[in-house]
């Protein structure tokens, strides 16, 4: 039998409320593959590798210094599938993003017309499948419900849109259903991209292109691959930290009136994020959990 490596995270002294979301955003540096919270003082957090476990033990150690961090290897009893299995569909907005085992009946349900006009063409809500494996997003994290919100707020319809550290290909799926076209996934994990590409078979009226690519060696015009050079629509739930480092190819990446959905960074770095972003205006900003979602446009 396997195993996996894994850090056994646990709380030695009081931490403040929004201790679990610092540590969230701390491991997003890391190549994770899942997260078991047991209870909200008792994590168990699995890695792609014992040295990328190792990495993450040496510095989340100095990072949190009232949390006790324990490698361990942890038997492949297939425990991402029993953490997972009580996730449940997620609704946001006219977005519905389900795994396989709560897919609802969309016949029964309304549309929300707050949502216009990203929803203006829809005649029911669009149910997104995405099978949970290895930690990518199900919409069950409050960056990718904001963003999915964003998305909705814009009318994507027949737009181009790329979609950066695409994990799960969630955001590029919800892009497609609502109608921009063409639609770039682009991530350099490998897990991520099989994972991407396996919820696209469970989603075929999605139409994505996926590419491996790391947004930190690439720039507008080979990224895509033979795709457009630039798009009217970029999405990027990344790190505040690689959002800022890359800012400057985002921007390349938008088109002349393009919008930018950016996420994945917290309110307390919020001022620095838009500040990579200069000449860009801000039509929209929204904000759960103390995680933030800002659209940019381009001139």
């Amino acid at each position: 039998m396997g195993t996996w490596p894994a850090l056994e995270v646990s709380r030695l002294t009081p931490a403040p409320a929004n201790g679990p979301d610092l540590l969230q955003a701390a491991l997003v540096d890391y190549r994770i593959a899942a997260i078991d919270e047991a209870t909200p003082d008792l994590w168990r957090v699995f890695f792609s590798t014992s040295a990328e476990r190792d990495k993450a033990a040496e510095n989340l150690t100095r990072q949190f210094p009232g949390l006790s961090i324990r490698p361990l290897d942890v038997a492949d009893e297939d425990w991402v599938a029993k953490s997972q299995a009580t996730l449940r569909a997620v609704r946001v907005g006219n977005i519905i993003v389900a795994p396989p085992w709560d897919i609802p009946h969309t016949g029964r349900l309304k549309l929300d017309p707050t949502t216009a006009p990203g929803g203006a063409r829809l005649n029911r809500p669009v149910v997104i499948v995405i099978r949970p494996s290895m930690g990518f997003g199900t919409a069950h994290h409050a960056t990718t419900r904001l963003c999915l919100a964003a998305l909705q707020r814009l009318d994507v319809h027949k737009r181009s849109a790329v979609d950066l550290g695409t994990g799960s290909g969630v955001l590029a799926i919800a892009a497609s259903r609502l109608g921009a076209a063409p639609v770039v996934g682009i991530d350099d994990d490998s897990n991520a991209l099989r994972a991407a590409e396996e919820n696209l078979t469970l989603n075929r009226a999605a139409a994505v292109t996926l590419r491996a690519a790391d947004l930190r060696l690439t720039g507008p015009s080979d990224s895509a691959q033979g795709g457009p050079k630039t798009f009217d629509l970029v999405t990027a739930n990344l790190t505040a930290a690689l959002l800022i480092e890359a800012a400057g190819r985002l921007r390349d990446l938008a088109a002349p009136g393009g919008r930018l959905i950016l996420s994945g960074f917290m309110r307390h770095e919020e001022a620095a994020v838009v500040a990579a972003y200069p000449g860009l205006a801000i039509s929209n900003r929204s904000e759960e959990e103390d995680w933030v979602c800002v659209s940019l446009q381009r001139p």
